[in-house]
């Protein structure tokens, strides 16, 4: 029996910071071109969640049975003229969680967060050729386009990036 999928918004990340930072350095591991290359170092992880969240920075977590099985930010746009944007974050899913729609429970999650906070657009992106992409345009995100050589790989070589957006005005 698959164990029920909890999605907390957290305000704070100290009681977490251990776990998250497992999550991230998984993650990374494994493959995921989410801004870190590996092996990446506990120390790098823990730092990096120490900025998260923020005034501007939403951080929603997926739990299951208790424990941290993703994560996705919300980044809203401070500017005068893009009060109606935010970003869609570093979504991710522990490997051993994967295929269970907890990708799909956090954008829900987001985008609803995201009207609440009277966003009407959203944007993200993604590398070329990841599953991340499948989801992204099952949930209604289109494709604005792509820039190449946008990231370096675990190769050394230059991933090129998908730019997606998704106009959530009721």
């Amino acid at each position: 029996m698959k164990q029920p999928v909890i999605i907390e918004q957290l305000s704070s990340i100290d009681t977490y910071i251990e776990e998250l930072s497992e999550l991230l350095i998984e993650v990374v591991e494994d493959g995921a071109s989410i801004g870190f290359l590996p092996p990446l170092s506990r120390e790098e992880a823990e730092n990096y969640w120490k900025s998260v969240p923020g005034s501007d920075v939403i951080l929603l977590v997926a739990k299951v049975d208790g424990h941290i099985a993703g994560t996705v930010q919300l980044h809203l746009c401070g500017k005068s003229n893009g009060s109606h944007r935010a970003e869609i974050a570093k979504l991710i899913t522990h490997p051993n969680y994967r295929r269970r729609g907890i990708g799909r429970l956090l954008m829900e999650e987001a985008e609803g967060i995201a009207r609440k906070e009277n966003r009407s657009l959203l944007v993200l992106d993604t590398r070329e050729g990841d599953p991340s992409n499948l989801l992204y345009t099952s949930v209604g995100y289109l494709l604005a386009g792509k820039i190449p050589n946008f990231a370096r790989s675990a190769d050394g070589g230059l991933d090129t990036t998908m730019i997606y957006y998704k106009n959530i005005a009721e």
